[in-house]
């Protein structure tokens, strides 16, 4: 810590633990808790049981699970490719063309999700390209919104990649194919599997513009989270969004794992 004395520490932790604990810990506590509740009329939930869980294991809720993680994973793989793609060709760009691949690319987060599933819906209602009421529109939807991270996280990696690599590789004669592929991404690898990480939480958790565009056949988790904290099935709800956390928290740590090795190579 930048603190050096004990009491300057000690201060420092109490501070974090104030503001920490309210803040972020003690609701995601309240969500697990209220997972296991039954009922739930004074400071604590009464009677625990593991019945919402149970009914997360089969039926609409684990088809739900899959399709958010089938979705996420989709969207995570392409908007890697689009964005990392992108700012690989981006990349010696200067001037008013950069900065409106940049705006084009940030512009799906620069507003609300619900005007990209709007503008996707009456853009794809209609031949030759009807999407409308099918899988493909709401891994679509999703890729669009994550693809701004995936760009910008490989653009500030490639800014910060040291040059000699490529030049040394290019002054004994290696293609600017074989620079890319052996050079080049293998140094991009840790920001690349960053930048997956971060599209597949992002995708997991998107709400506002599924709402608008998933078919029936087609439901992610976070749509029936919301179906059932609507109809008042709140311990339900909690339970599917602790489901929601842990899956992404898995997939995450092994991303996390990847890129740890992906820095040592």
């Amino acid at each position: 810590m930048l603190v050096h004395s004990r009491a300057g520490r000690i201060a420092a932790w109490v501070v974090f633990f104030v503001l920490f604990l309210p803040l972020f810990a003690l609701p995601f506590l309240v969500i697990v808790m209220a997972s296991f509740a039954t009922n739930w009329s004074g400071a604590f939930p009464s009677h625990p049981t593991f019945a919402h869980y149970r009914a997360v294991g089969g039926g609409d809720s684990l088809h739900a699970l899959t399709t958010s993680l089938l979705t996420a994973l989709c969207a995570s793989v392409l908007a890697l490719l689009v964005g990392g793609w992108a700012a690989l060709a981006a990349e010696k760009l200067r001037g008013g063309t950069r900065k409106v691949i940049d705006a084009l690319f940030v512009l799906p987060v620069a507003v609300p999700s619900v005007v990209v599933g709007l503008s996707l819906l009456v853009a794809f209602s209609q031949p030759p390209f009807l999407l409308n009421g099918t899988a493909k529109i709401v891994i679509l939807a999703h890729t669009v919104l994550v693809t701004a991270f995936a760009y910008q996280s490989v653009g500030a990696a490639l800014a910060r990649l040291d040059p000699a690599y490529e030049q040394s590789a290019a002054s004994l004669g290696a293609r600017p194919a074989y620079v890319l592929w052996r050079v080049r991404l293998p140094l991009l690898l840790p920001s690349l599997t960053a930048a997956a990480g971060l599209c597949f939480a992002l995708s997991m958790g998107e709400l506002s513009a599924t709402m608008m565009l998933y078919p029936p056949d087609w439901m992610p988790l976070p749509v029936q989270i919301y179906g059932a904290t609507n109809r008042g099935s709140l311990f339900e709800g909690a339970a599917l969004a602790v489901v929601l956390m842990v899956s992404t928290l898995l997939v995450l740590l092994v991303m996390g794992r990847v890129r740890t090795r992906a820095t040592y190579r």
